[in-house]
């Protein structure tokens, strides 16, 4: 495999991870997953992370991913294009998509913990929360596909594709889902 094929792979084999964060916005509302919940003074995530954000976002994700790989498998791919064989590949997009949101919640925690309020800029942890969040979950359950996929040989260029794309697939997101009314920031 060379570099940019590695790079390419790494982006579309992230997209389960990617989906979960743009869907949750739409299918936000309704219950905190905090329950309005504190600690030690402070909201634990606040009112953007919802039930329904949740569920909506990681189902997304997963539906994606499982698109994926039927299609995958109805060209002839035996490894899922990438995410391995069955099981293993439907685990890892429940991975990919669950941990993202996760990553995401986490993130909200800290910047609860900063004193940061909802739709606050957080550099860098606003573009890299969910991903930190994917990545763990899913080295987690799959360490050797993470290392395989993202982190052994060649395939660090996906990891580093991603990094730099990520940052701006989030800033263009979040500007189109301001300018559509389901962000109050653009950012």
């Amino acid at each position: 495999m060379d570099i940019l094929t590695a790079a390419l792979m790494g982006l579309v084999l992230f997209i389960p991870a990617l989906v979960p964060n743009s869907a949750a916005a739409l299918f936000g509302g309704g219950t905190p997953v905090d329950f309005n919940r504190t600690w030690r003074g402070k909201r634990l995530l606040g009112d953007g992370k919802t039930w329904r954000g949740l569920f909506g976002g990681v189902g997304s994700g997963i539906l994606i991913g499982l698109l994926m790989l039927a299609i995958a498998h109805l060209v002839g791919s035996e490894d899922g294009f990438g995410y391995g064989v069955f099981p293993q590949s439907v685990g890892v997009v429940v991975c990919l998509a669950a941990g993202s949101l996760l990553g995401d919640m986490a993130g909200a925690f800290i910047k609860r913990r900063l004193g940061m309020a909802r739709g606050q800029k957080a550099p860098g942890l606003d573009q890299y929360d969910f991903v930190a969040g994917a990545f763990l979950l899913t080295l987690l359950v799959y360490p050797s596909w993470v290392m395989s996929t993202y982190v052994e040989g060649e395939a660090i260029a996906g990891l580093v594709a991603l990094l730099v794309f990520v940052p701006l697939l989030h800033r263009s997101v979040n500007i189109l889902g301001y300018k559509m009314g389901t962000k109050k920031e653009p950012w």
